[in-house]
Parts: C-alpha cells; structure tokens; sequence
C-alpha cells in the first residue's frame, strides 16, 4: 500500500508543482513561488518558498524536468524580498503584489522580520546551479544586512541567544513558548536553530563569492555553544525554549542584594516539537540526540502519532486539534514541516530505523489525504491522518516527494 501511496503522491505532484509558480505582479518584481491553496494564492512567504523551493529541485529531479522558467522562480523567490528590505536589514515576512498586508506597525518600529532562511535559500540554490552564480554576487550585501537586523535587534547579550520581538508571524503561529507573552521574552529553539544554519549558509556564501566568511563561521560556533549551555534540560532529555524577560540586576536594590541571581534565562519546559530542530542543525551531540529520541520523541503518550510527530506534546495541558487560521494551530497537530524537519534529523543522526517508521507516516499521511479529498490540508489530525484545515495547502508538504526519494531511491534533493 505505500507503494502506491507513494506513486499517487508523485503523480499529483507532478500536477500541481507548476501551479504554484507565478509571474511577476505588482510589487513583486520577479517571478515567484506560492504555497497554494486559495488562501496564498498570490502570497510570497519566506520559509513556504525555501521549503517548497527544496521539494520542487525534488520533484524536478523525478520528472527529468529543467525548465528555465522555474529557475527565475526560485532566483525571484530571494530577489523580492531583497527589494522589499529597509536600509537598516528589516524585510517583511510575506509580500503581495498589492502590498495589502502590514509592513511594520508603525514608522521605524522594531518588530519580528522574515525568518533566517534567506541566506540558506540562497546557499540551497548555489548549491543545485553551481555554474550560475553570478546573480549572487548583488545579493549579498542585503543578506549580510539581513542577518544585521538580527543582531542587532534580537540577540541576547547575556545568553548570546536569539529571541522573537513579539508573537506575530513566528511560522508556529501559537506555539505557547511565544505566543500571548510579552515581547521580547522567548528565546526560542526553532528560531536559535534557524539561525545557527543560516550563518553557516552564509559563511557559504561568502566562500563561494571570495569575500571573509570567518565572522559567520564563528557567530554559528558561538550560538551553538549558547544553545548547549542555556537550552538544553538534562533532567528531561530535551530542548527548549527559554524565558529571558527576567527583572535586571540592580546592585542598589536592598531586597535582592544579598545573593542576585547568577542565571539568565529560565527554560521553559513546554514540551513542543521545535525541540528536534537541535538534531536538524546538527547542533545537538551524539548522547543527547540518544536522549531526545528514546526518551521523547518515540513516546506515544509525547510525540509519537500514528500519522508523524505532534506539534505539541499529548501531555501538554494546552494540546488541541482544531481547526484555526490566523493562528494557524500548532499545538497539537501534525504538520508536513514537522514530520520533515524531524526526519531530516534522524537520517542525519544514523536513526535510519526510526526515520523510515516516520516516513512510512508521513506517507501514509499525504497518500490517503489524497485518496480521500484529491488534495493536501494545512495540517492534519495526529492519530486519525484526518485533514483539519486549508484544503489545497501544498508548501512544504511537497518535501514528502523527497522523503519518498531517499526511501525508495536511496538517494533525495537536501537543503543546505
């Protein structure tokens, strides 16, 4: 039956990938890549065009398919965002051609920007075109802005770690970790792991074009070395997110001022998927990637659904399936980017074992969607594989076909 779960996956694939591709239009000066469905049907999103950029090098590669046309796509993908970035490396999170959703709050104010991807986006392609560079070269200077912004708005001095500047677009739209608490309070795992991968990109990046690349090699050494020390739970076995909106020391203040606190940060021990990404960044040593799967992951009471890895533990006391957009719900069901990004992990670990038994999910899962409804949901009920929302949403749930590829063929397309 997985077999032909697999073949039918391919074959709508084969379909539909080039319907999420689109002509330049308004603002967006470049063509571009959609998620799909009705509800992005002109949407260019930041990690949505990475991930789905990823899967289509995929299903390009089982078609024998080398449009040009796509490759502007692709190129396009980075190249809009890059025209829609402010002087000082602020860039949106999402575009459309009539510019109808917000690009800041208010005037020059500080929030949460596109996620750090661009970079890997950007290594990711260098990487499938080696002989077609030379439209990097102008993109640089944007992306090293790009990474600026970061650094100079949402990094923690005193953790050296990386923090969201409010909930609003942080790609796991409620996860609990950030959403509904204060600003500039959540040093998240899925967002200190992003960014450990995009300086490595970009220390790529800049070996590829002949500048230094030394800055964002040791800036990646660095945050992974602040991940390990102020992340990680050895009680539990696990990553988290960590709380750093603690009062400041203040030598002056008589109550406190018999012992001060000597940490920065409180892990917040919510147990939320994310915290496999440490495996995806190659972040997390050998005993502790042990850990996190026998102790977590493959729990079924935790992680471990019959479809894939829930977003939210079962444990949790926030853990929902429901239908919701804007939130989008991450606490509780099964997402493709979940299952995919914990798969990628477990290959790369040696769980070889472990990551075929998800892949066989994660098959499952999008073939008898297919069977049922002819298309692709949001995101899908952990222990039924029932679609709960957004019918017709494909994104990264296209990196399926790469699952597929590495399973079947022993070989797949990898981000970088």
């Amino acid at each position: 039956m997985l077999e032909q779960y697999a073949a039918r996956i391919r074959d709508y694939s084969k379909r539909a990938y080039r319907l999420i591709t689109r002509e330049p239009s308004g603002q967006l000066l470049h063509p571009f890549i959609v998620p799909g469905s009705n509800s992005y049907a002109d949407c260019l999103w930041d990690w949505d065009s990475w991930l789905t950029d990823v899967a289509f090098r995929q299903i390009m590669r089982d078609n024998d398919d080398h449009d040009s046309w796509f490759w502007a796509c692709e190129k396009g993908c980075i190249q809009n965002f890059l025209d829609s970035m402010d002087g000082d490396g602020w860039m949106p999170i999402s575009i459309t051609p009539d510019d109808r959703l917000p690009r800041r709050k208010s005037g020059t104010e500080i929030t949460n920007i596109h996620k750090p991807c661009l970079a890997q986006h950007a290594a990711f392609l260098c990487q499938m075109e080696p002989e077609d560079r030379a439209w990097l070269v102008p993109c640089m200077p944007g992306l090293a802005c790009c990474i600026g912004y970061y650094e100079q708005n949402m990094l923690h001095q005193e953790t050296g770690l990386f923090f969201w500047i409010d909930d609003a677009a942080i790609g796991v739209d409620n996860d609990p970790c950030t959403f509904y608490r204060p600003d500039r309070s959540s040093a998240s795992i899925l967002l200190n792991c992003m960014m450990v991968k995009e300086y490595r990109a970009m220390a790529y990046l800049c070996e590829t074009t002949g500048m230094e690349s030394t800055r964002y090699a040791d800036a990646a050494a660095r945050l992974t070395d602040a991940i390990n020390k102020h992340l990680w739970d050895e009680r539990n076995g696990f990553y988290y997110s960590a709380d750093i909106n603690l009062k400041p020391i203040n030598p002056k203040e008589w109550l406190h001022s018999g012992m001060p606190r000597h940490w920065h940060s409180v892990l917040q021990k919510i147990d939320c998927w994310s915290g496999f990404m440490a495996m995806w960044a190659d972040v997390a040593p050998l005993e502790r990637a042990e850990r996190m799967v026998r102790e977590n992951l493959l729990k079924t009471k935790l992680f471990w659904g019959a479809y894939g890895v829930r977003s939210l533990a079962k444990t949790e006391p926030m853990y929902r399936v429901v239908r919701s957009g804007n939130p989008s719900c991450w606490l509780g069901p099964v997402w493709g980017i979940s299952n995919y990004m914990v798969y990628r992990g477990l290959m790369d670990y040696g769980y070889a074992q472990e990551a075929s038994e998800l892949a066989e999910k994660t098959i499952a899962l999008f073939g008898e969607d297919l069977m049922r409804c002819g298309e692709f949901h949001e995101y899908y009920d952990p222990d039924t594989g029932l679609g709960v929302n957004n019918e017709g949403f494909q994104s990264w749930n296209l990196l399926v076909n790469n699952i597929i590829a590495e399973q079947l063929d022993g070989d797949c397309v990898k981000e970088f």
